[in-house]
């Protein structure tokens, strides 16, 4: 009778795995199918088992030897169906394409099973009796552990092949194969102990606790928590573009109405001029912290998009020293700046964002600095058409402790506040540079003395497009005298041009902007006076639109401008829409360029000269 209870455990344990499993809902995964089988085998195996046993403690007659050797074969082909199950959660979870093609793999084990049960029926099995216990024995047993041998061969040739991938989901599949292994060794030796089935459905409660399966309720929880999340990140994009807006409007009348004071140099006394230099640096630092928040906003979205584009690196890195060595104001500091004659003349890369990494360098050396030195060096190592640029900036400013090293590039971090509470900015910038860094292919490296200085070195790969100047420097001289000439005097051949926007102040700006290129210009004030004007037989060569207006915006008064079929003005988007992919949006609703606010009068004039086809 005691050898009946492990099987008669086996029943009772097995089904209640069998109810939690079942009226549990979960995913549906194709690795819980398969453990969902092999709880249904190893339940119906310790039923059989145990009818097995019981029959075994009565007379054995010719019946009862028939249905032994039935019940057996059952056994067997169910064990064999275990064993598949657990092959096959072996190659889902190891292997990588498992689940998109598990029916390829799944054909070839029902084959295989198919041979194998159908030599198990045709096979013998034979009763083997001593001592009122009883064992079977025959070819059908032969087949099973053939098959058996082979499934737990072929997980562990899985395993040995994917080592790097098990993870805790393979150490039940590790156990259950030690177990089917000491349990064909025992019933080699003793036939006659009946523990197969109350060791599968152990291994099936250890193997439980490790599967995906994840709960459905907690699922939608999740899945209700991303959604949140979201609308979260969607309406903090939509504050930031709604902030940048309204910041932009009034900084381009206050920077375009400050350089326009400064054209009256020999005209106003000195302290408005000297006031009008610091209110376009203070904007330009305001615009700076807009720029820093909405890139961090573009770089956690994934939108930041890596242009590629020819530009002369020696011109860039001189441009924009010229503009931030004017952060230097009164301070008692050196700039020393070395390019590298073996730089090649023309690069291919992101020439917009190296001039910021390039900026938010020299910009925060000059910020810790107060008196001292910054030294900018340039240089490249060449590695056939690849010209690393190290960029490496020096200074002899307040340095970094040690200790917050780590948290230099972190968003927001603002280290040493205690000395650092009259520094500008928002403590994005350096973060900001990392990003664009490593999305380049580059590295940063920061090496400080904390009270003695700070050096940063940048690793850009950067295409060689043009190895060698191919002018003189006497040409290029030559070159830059007429730009400077055409800039100074530039007439587009008294063209029309129409500006639209509601803000009255940024209409001024704009007239400013372009009072020196000798155009008759219109203005309107919301989409439906634009409209009415080019109905009314108005022609323009250029339409300044702005976006967001009452009674009409921008966007729709163009698709409403198109619907005539005579209307071909060129409408360049004039806004302060400055997030991330807004050009791109804006030339494909049919503006043919995009101006973000403020702007200068050198950012108009490039607009202009691509919509009038100039060449300078």
């Amino acid at each position: 009778m005691e050898g009946i209870l492990l099987p008669c455990c086996s029943i009772f344990f097995s089904l209640l795995l069998c109810v939690v499993y079942f009226c549990k809902r979960r995913v549906n995964l194709i690795e819980n199918k398969m453990y969902g089988v092999m709880l249904i085998m190893v339940f119906i195996d310790s039923i059989i088992v145990t009818t097995l046993h019981g029959i075994g403690l009565h007379t054995i007659t010719d019946n009862s030897i028939l249905t032994i050797s039935i019940l057996n074969k059952i056994d067997f082909i169910l064990l064999i169906v275990y064993l598949t199950s657990l092959f096959m959660y072996m190659i889902i979870i190891t292997i990588e394409d498992a689940r998109e093609n598990y029916k390829k793999y799944g054909l070839l084990v029902l084959i295989f099973d198919a041979i194998i049960s159908a030599f198990i029926i045709f096979g013998s099995v034979i009763l083997i009796s001593e001592d009122g216990n009883y064992s079977v024995a025959g070819t059908s047993t032969s087949y099973l552990t053939f098959a058996a041998t082979l499934y737990i061969i072929g997980c562990i040739l899985i395993a040995l092949l994917n080592i790097k991938k098990l993870d805790k989901r393979h150490l039940p599949i590790a156990g259950m194969i030690f177990i089917i292994m000491l349990l064909i060794i025992i019933s080699y030796f003793n036939p006659y102990l009946i523990v197969i089935s109350i060791s599968l459905t152990f291994l099936n409660y250890i193997m439980f606790f490790t599967i995906e399966n994840p709960d459905l309720k907690l699922l939608k929880q999740a899945e209700i928590a991303k959604e949140q999340a979201q609308r979260a990140n969607k309406a903090k994009s939509d504050f930031l573009s709604s902030m940048s807006h309204e910041i932009r409007t009034p900084l381009n009348a206050i920077v375009g109405l400050s350089e326009d004071n400064l054209s009256y140099v020999d005209s106003m006394p000195k302290e408005v001029i000297e006031n009008s230099k610091d209110i376009i640096d203070a904007s330009q630092t305001l615009l700076e912290i807009v720029g820093n928040i909405l890139d961090i906003n573009k770089i956690e979205s994934n939108k930041m998009e890596i242009t590629l584009d020819k530009y002369i690196p020696k011109d860039l890195i001189e441009s924009v020293a010229k503009i931030d060595r004017t952060r230097i104001g009164e301070k008692p500091i050196d700039f020393v700046m070395n390019i590298a004659d073996d730089i090649p003349y023309e690069l291919i890369g992101d020439k917009l964002h190296i001039k910021q990494i390039l900026n938010n360098l020299l910009s925060n050396a000059f910020k810790y600095t107060e008196k001292g030195s910054v030294t900018l060096n340039v240089k490249c190592i060449i590695e056939n058409d690849i010209c690393n640029l190290i960029i490496s900036v020096q200074d002899t400013g307040r340095g970094i402790k040690a200790d917050d090293i780590n948290k230099l590039f972190t968003k927001f971090e603002r280290l040493d506040i205690e000395k650092n509470t009259t520094a500008e900015g928002t403590g994005l910038g350096l973060a900001i540079t990392k990003q664009l860094v490593e999305m380049m292919g580059g590295k940063i490296n920061v090496q400080s003395q904390y009270g003695v200085g700070t050096l940063f070195v940048v690793k850009l790969p950067q295409k060689i497009s043009q190895s060698v100047n191919p002018l003189t420097d006497t040409q290029i001289i030559r070159i830059n005298e007429i730009r400077k000439r055409v800039l100074s005097n530039t007439n587009y051949g008294n063209k029309r041009i129409l500006i639209v926007d509601d803000n009255k102040l940024n209409i001024k700006v704009a007239r400013k902007a372009l009072s020196d290129f000798n155009f008759e210009i219109d203005e309107c004030y919301d989409g439906v006076e634009c409209i009415d004007l080019i109905n009314k037989g108005n022609t323009y060569d250029l339409i300044l639109m702005d976006i967001m207006m009452p009674n009409k915006g921008g966007e729709s008064t163009l698709e409403d401008l198109k619907q005539n079929p005579n209307f071909n003005t060129p409408v360049i988007a004039l806004t302060a829409d400055a997030v991330a992919g807004a050009q791109e949006k804006y030339i494909e609703e049919g503006f043919i360029d995009y101006l973000s606010k403020p702007f200068s009068k050198d950012d108009i004039k490039q607009k202009l000269d691509v919509v009038f086809k100039r060449v300078v």
